[in-house]
């Protein structure tokens, strides 16, 4: 009975709770995106980074130097010397860091996507986990109330001397064990919850639709494929890396030119002074050295480990696409199988003609019953992978 019930009600909401559905949860996700923790103190930080960043294209302080010597053997007046100077880097080093710096910037801002992206992910898989849950504890409270309605009519077979006392023990156990099972569920949709609240910041998740119905149809992998390069963080970072490396080089060349210092310089003595402009460089022929084929190592290396991380992430993508392929038509047999049957009803009334004994129908019962388990068990596994596959969409 639970069954047809089952399978009926989710033909007739799915065109009204798939979009309500997805809704509430974007709704939740949304919510839990303002109020984690996490990701409140990753921006902190991230803005932190911004500014340590920017710091490191300043110029250096400014020097101020005097000189004052009254002493010794001089015939001629105490010797005053006064001097301010700017030290600063070749111009053009200070446009290049910049551009560089822009894509630090912008690398910390992926990351914190990166991490966002993460979380959310978390947190879509323990709603997707409580909408289980909520199916589950449907279909066993149906199956308590079976139970139950089993236990009088033992009874009442009983009170007939048709069965023994034995009969009506099992009977009562079955109904208890089904009540527990509840009990467990609600359980752990509870601890679902909590999850959920501590994503949130410490704020309670309110989240009450009982039921859900998604669409398990996955687009073409190329298309997938094609998109999640476009949009997921991890693969714009290993792009930003390769720039960033890029940038290195150009940085490391434009060091190589002269750093200057100028300034302005009083001389006295015997009240004579003289004051000017002071101006110096300072040639980097050591310090530089190696320096750009380094960098050009390192913007080769990006480029293999771009490459690298990109192979692996399709071939991990591929694993997880065919999984779910496997799985969805393990999933759609199992549903046309159990949605074409009705073994609890034939078993029940199998066993009021006393064609079967108690036990009997019991176990027979929870064959079926498994089954059953098994298809919602495969179908939360499908919308959690379905939410790894699409996770870039977040």
């Amino acid at each position: 009975m639970y069954k047809k019930f089952v399978f009926a009600s989710s033909v007739c909401l799915i065109s009204i709770v798939v979009n309500a559905q997805t809704t509430d949860i974007t709704r939740v996700l949304l919510e839990i995106e303002q109020n984690n923790k996490e990701l409140q103190a990753y921006s902190s930080l991230m803005e932190s980074k911004k500014f340590e960043l920017k710091s490191g294209n300043n110029f250096p302080d400014p020097q101020v130097g005097a000189y004052y010597l009254p002493w010794g053997e001089h015939n001629s007046g105490d010797y005053t010397e006064f001097q301010v100077s700017q030290s600063f880097e070749f111009p053009t080093i200070y446009g290049v860091r910049k551009g560089l710096i822009e894509k630090w910037q912008g690398q910390t801002e992926l990351e914190y996507a990166s991490n966002r992206q993460s979380i959310l992910l978390t947190a879509k898989k323990a709603i997707l986990e409580l909408v289980y849950l909520n199916k589950r504890i449907t279909v066993e409270q149906t199956r308590v109330e079976q139970a139950k309605k089993v236990v009088e009519q033992v009874q009442e077979l009983f009170e007939k001397e048709i069965v023994g006392i034995l009969e009506v023990n099992k009977a009562k156990i079955a109904w208890v064990q089904e009540q527990f099972k509840v009990e467990q569920i609600e359980t752990n949709k509870q601890n679902i919850l909590l999850h959920l609240k501590n994503l949130n910041g410490g704020v309670e998740i309110s989240f009450t639709q009982p039921n859900y119905v998604e669409s398990l149809t996955l687009a073409e992998m190329d298309s997938i494929w094609e998109n999640k390069k476009l949009s997921d963080p991890v693969f714009k970072i290993l792009k930003l890396q390769e720039e960033v490396a890029l940038e290195q080089i150009k940085l490391s060349k434009n060091e190589s030119l002269p750093n200057l210092t100028t300034g302005f310089n009083y001389q006295g003595v015997s009240g004579s002074n003289y004051s000017g402009i002071y101006g110096g460089l300072s040639i980097p022929i050591w310090s530089n050295r190696h320096k750009v084929k380094a960098a050009k190592a390192k913007y080769l290396y990006q480029q293999f480990f771009s490459d690298a991380q990109s192979i692996t992430s399709y071939i991990d993508f591929q694993k997880q696409y065919n999984d779910y392929l496997i799985l969805l038509s393990k999933f759609q047999e199992y549903e046309r199988t159990l949605n074409g049957i009705n073994s609890d009803i034939l078993l029940l009334e199998a066993y009021e003609l006393g064609e079967i004994s108690f036990m009997t129908y019991y176990i027979e019962l929870q064959f079926y019953r498994q089954a059953y388990d098994s298809m919602l068990e495969m179908e939360k596994q499908l919308i959690q992978l379905k939410a790894d596959i699409l996770k870039h969409q977040l």
